[in-house]
């Protein structure tokens, strides 16, 4: 028999689990919700205190060594992950697989506070964490106070959640322990034996496609996930899936027990990585000027001259060879800019992780002032075209664009953040700021085979660039990948190109 030892996530309790657990004994198995201390668990004094990390590993530890028979697997939601990898990096040999249910990746030393979705909460709970050791103070004290009913989407989409649900959730939510948060895990590296399964909600914000695109970015953390020993499945759902969609778990939970689900593929598996493919088209051989993170190609041409700058998405590892400015698309387009007589310049910036769109956005202000400030460059007339996930980047040129811009072109772009970004209530939102264009011409690539997840963001900053009159041009590739420019070496998408870059030149050279 396979027993499920089921653990919530942030704020939550056994509660969540109740219909999941209904499905999975009605398929023979055994289920166990655990209630952490503190969250529906057994109380512990003054609120918070004393309560941390290794509280609630005890807690997942116990209800480890009730099981006296059967196939134990570990299903840890959100936060959960995090005490289900420290009880099961000390009770390995009896765990058979862990299930990360729409969680992240916990690392050895790193507390669960680098996972909240909330940038702004983050910084402020760091920094009381550093002022509690500064003053010897027990920093873990204290709790996180749970969300309001209308908050739970800055935790996660809440997408699928019934009303009555959303309403017991936060009736029944209590505060979170802080030491729960800023406690490091503690791993031996034990746990790395088990096999595991990712559950992915791509409601909110995170798919197959997504993280297989990202690991053939080379990331050496991402690696492990294309071992045979990792599966993944995806459910069409916000981040409760337990409550939206508590059957369909039920069932994913069974066949992830089973051994079933979706392999990644490594990086190098189909030769070389999509993105590091050649580009579409044949563009001239124009060597490139490199100054910092900066590099220009520039035309064979007389006086000042116009300048496209391309901006890279992301999130790129920090370590990832090449970097993102001698990718061949970043590259292609710049030569092919310089060969039509204007300055091409790519940038190299620091978006690593989505807490980085704040000095991301710094390094591209600073690359764009430093391309104006050359004296080949006609500083009053240029352009920004930002790709994938660097479109978030393009919301400050929107919302108040200089004279000097004459025209912001965005492909396969990120138009709103993702769900589970924590971007909520930040300036990275260009289907809010587009409302601030005026007079700007606006000109979207959009790809028709898109990351379903990214497309809502495109159809979102669409729709609001309507209802405000902005200058938009839409360049379809119908059948069109995201990275087509290296994915996709047809017609469709060389006219695609050229259709684009006409479009962008032209506003340049009014």
């Amino acid at each position: 028999m396979t027993v499920f030892v089921l653990v919530p996530g942030l704020f939550t309790n056994a509660h969540v689990w109740e219909e999941t657990v209904t499905r999975l004994a009605a398929a023979g198995a055994e289920a166990h919700p655990v209630a952490l201390t503190g969250l529906g668990g057994p109380p512990s004094g003054a609120a918070g205190a004393g309560i941390d990390l290794e509280t609630h590993i005890a807690d997942v530890l116990t209800a480890i060594d009730s099981v006296t028979s059967g196939d134990i697997v570990l299903v840890g939601h959100d936060y959960g992950i995090h005490p289900v990898l420290g009880a099961a990096d000390r009770r390995a040999d009896r765990i058979t697989r862990i299930v990360h249910l729409d969680s992240g990746m916990p690392q050895d030393g790193v507390p669960a506070l680098a996972a909240v979705p909330d940038q702004s909460l983050r910084e402020r709970l760091a920094g009381r964490a550093g002022a509690g050791a500064a003053e010897g103070a027990e920093a873990a004290d204290g709790v996180l106070p749970p969300p309001a009913r209308d908050e739970w989407q800055r935790w996660g989409s809440t997408e699928g959640v019934p009303d009555a649900a959303l309403d017991r959730l936060t009736a029944l939510a209590a505060p979170q322990p802080l030491g729960t948060l800023l406690q490091p895990l503690r791993l031996t590296g034990a746990v790395g034996s088990v096999p595991t399964t990712g559950v992915l909600c791509t409601g909110n914000g995170v798919s197959i496609e997504m993280v297989q695109m990202l690991v053939g970015f080379g990331d050496p953390a991402l690696q492990a996930l294309t071992d045979p020993k990792v599966s993944f499945f995806e459910l069409p759902t916000g981040h409760w899936p337990m409550l939206s969609l508590p059957g369909e778990l039920a069932e994913v939970l069974l066949r992830a027990a089973a051994g079933e689900g979706h392999r990644l593929k490594p990086a190098d598996a189909d030769g070389t990585p999509g993105h590091l493919r050649p580009f579409l088209l044949d563009v001239p051989e124009i060597p490139r000027e490199r100054t910092g993170n900066l590099d220009l190609y520039l035309p064979d041409a007389e006086g000042p001259r116009p300048a496209v700058v391309f901006v890279h998405g992301g999130p790129v590892p920090a370590e990832a060879r090449p970097t993102p400015r001698d990718w061949p698309t970043l590259v292609g387009y710049a030569r092919y800019a310089a060969g039509h007589g204007v300055v091409g310049a790519t940038v190299d910036h620091r978006l690593h992780d989505v807490g980085d769109y704040e000095r991301a956005a710094a390094d591209v202000a600073a690359a764009v002032e430093a391309v104006r400030a050359d004296p080949r460059v006609d500083a009053d007339r240029v352009a920004l075209w930002f790709f994938s996930g660097g479109g978030p980047l393009s919301a400050d040129w929107l919302a108040a664009p200089p004279s000097w811009l004459r025209c912001l072109a965005a492909d396969y772009p990120v138009l709103a953040p993702l769900p589970n970004w924590g971007l909520h209530g930040s300036r990275f939102r260009p289907a809010e700021a587009v409302a601030g264009a005026g007079t700007l011409p606006v000109v979207v690539i959009r790809v028709g085979l898109e990351v379903p997840e990214i497309a809502a963001t495109v159809e979102e900053f669409l729709a609001a660039a309507k209802d405000c009159g902005a200058d938009v041009e839409v360049v379809d590739v119908p059948n069109g990948h995201h990275g087509f420019e290296t994915l996709d070496p047809t017609e469709e998408s060389r006219e695609a190109v050229h259709r684009a870059m006409r479009s962008v030149l032209a506003h340049l050279t009014r």
